[in-house]
């Protein structure tokens, strides 16, 4: 049985159905987190109580709040708990680079899924590709990495203790999911076009958003230099086809090294698919001690996660302690409420409205 295993694990053919697989998968899962979001967030903008639980995987979209969670974590080792699956499965994300490279990019990540079918329309209008000039290339990638280092900077070199503690118990923080629900649902003319502009780049140069823009790109590129795993080329096996550098979404250079040592490369095994070559690339562990194929990358990414969130959920570290009265409070005095429901929900509103103007009358305190 476990020599069966470890054969499918290992096996090199169909890696790209496999990993496409597991991006839609994750995928669908998104898809879910984002209906129940909207019905939740859409029920607070009416100024209803929501029948739905806010689902807790909304955080992934949080990155900045992750940020400052790990900072919080950092100097207190406490998981704050106004967004913790944000800071869980920020963590859970990083440690992948930690293992798979960037792989989280290209088999996780649905803003690399649609990148990728943003890749093949460009295929489609130009046969051969374009790729930018090196020195331009070179000059646009620096720009992930400059946005990367401006939130780490802002939040663990700028941001002292207090504000921290202070940002995350902020009703913009607390709301910082539904900020971004309605950046969408309510998006200006100005975000369009320049969602519009984005996804044209795409097209014309592959890959635009994530090999340049991307901060959460950027920091896992830098992760992976230290992940345990990585694609290894083999000289003595290779044909000098070129075909794993023609196809690699990273633009690496893969037959001038024994492995891509490039913090371009998210494991999308797409260069080893192509390869004619049995032996010539294969993705390697702990210094080429061991390989795996597409089914084994797969699972280590739905084992991480799933072990990741299981444990999370079984520490209470998962589901933060708002409850929905307090999302409802923090929507009206924020302004965030299109008008109160009908009958006791109405009445409800007006109880809220008038507590509100009692808070703001009540003279402070001295000193405070």
């Amino acid at each position: 049985m476990w020599v069966r295993f470890l054969k499918l694990i290992k096996k090199r053919k169909g890696s790209q159905a496999v990993r496409r697989g597991i991006q839609f998968l994750f995928l669908i899962i998104v898809c879910f987190i984002g209906v129940r979001f909207s019905q939740f967030a859409g029920a607070l903008e009416k100024g209803i109580l929501p029948l739905v639980d806010r689902p807790p995987g909304v955080e992934v979209f949080l990155p900045i709040s992750a940020l400052v969670s790990l900072k919080y974590f950092i100097f207190t080792g406490i998981i704050n708990e106004v967004h913790p699956s944000g800071f869980i499965l920020f963590i859970i994300i990083c440690m992948t680079a930690l293992i798979v490279k960037k792989g989280f990019c290209s088999w996780v990540c649905p803003f690399g899924l649609l990148s990728e079918y943003l890749s093949k329309i460009h295929y489609l209008i130009f046969t051969r590709g374009v790729n930018p000039p090196v020195w331009l290339d070179r000059i646009l990638r620096t720009i992930k990495y400059l946005l990367a280092l401006f939130f780490i900077w802002s939040i663990f070199f700028k941001m002292p203790l207090e504000a921290i503690e202070g940002f995350i118990t902020s009703p913009y923080n607390i709301l910082a999911d539904i900020k971004m629900f309605k950046f969408f649902t309510q998006i200006s003319m100005t975000a369009f076009l320049v969602v519009i502009g984005l996804i044209l780049l795409s097209v014309l140069i592959r890959n635009f958003w994530c090999r340049y823009l991307c901060p959460y790109g950027a920091v896992l590129g830098v992760l992976s230099f230290l992940s345990v795993g990585r694609i290894n080329f083999s000289q003595s096996h290779c044909s000098d086809c070129g075909k794993c550098e023609k196809i690699c979404p990273g633009l690496i250079n893969i037959r001038q090294g024994k492995s891509a040592f490039s913090s371009e490369c998210s494991a999308c095994l797409q260069c080893v698919n192509v390869c004619p070559e049995e032996k010539a690339l294969k993705i390697s562990f702990f210094k080429n001690r061991f390989s795996m194929g597409s089914i084994g990358v797969g699972l280590i990414f739905l084992i991480m996660f799933s072990s990741g969130i299981v444990m999370a959920r079984m520490t209470g570290h998962w589901e933060n302690k708002i409850s929905k009265k307090t999302y409802f409070f923090y929507m009206m005095t924020q302004g965030m409420m299109e008008k109160p429901g009908s009958g006791t929900e109405q009445s409800k509103a007006r109880k809220m409205e008038k507590m509100i103007e009692m808070m703001k009358r009540m003279p402070k305190k001295q000193g405070s």
